[in-house]
């Protein structure tokens, strides 16, 4: 089945405690049906410092569950993905605006 939501895509938080951030999907996790959106879910966590990194107390995004986040559509607001057919080629759109997401 294809991806609604892939590596790239500008996103919105729908529910949780980021409700309303907008990021760009750095990494999908389909085996956990979970992304990592720039920007949102930050965690700090305590690292060793080794040869090639410093030590310290580090941010970083964590992957959030793909349930929580949407699709932002060309007027930021969030919208569902539908498929169709456009020459010969499955192609994403925004259910909200109609329009084509690939390119």
């Amino acid at each position: 089945m294809a991806a609604k939501i892939r590596k790239g895509d500008k996103v919105v938080v729908i529910t949780g405690k980021d409700k309303g951030k907008t990021g760009e999907v750095i990494r999908m996790i389909p085996d956990e049906s979970r992304a990592v959106v720039r920007g949102v879910n930050i965690a700090r966590r305590h690292q060793r410092q080794t040869s090639s990194a410093q030590g310290g107390i580090v941010t970083k995004e964590m992957p959030i569950h793909i349930s929580n986040i949407a699709i932002a559509g060309s007027d930021d607001k969030p919208t569902r993905v539908g498929f169709r057919f456009d020459k010969d080629r499955k192609v994403r759109f925004a259910k909200r605006t109609g329009d084509t997401l690939d390119g």
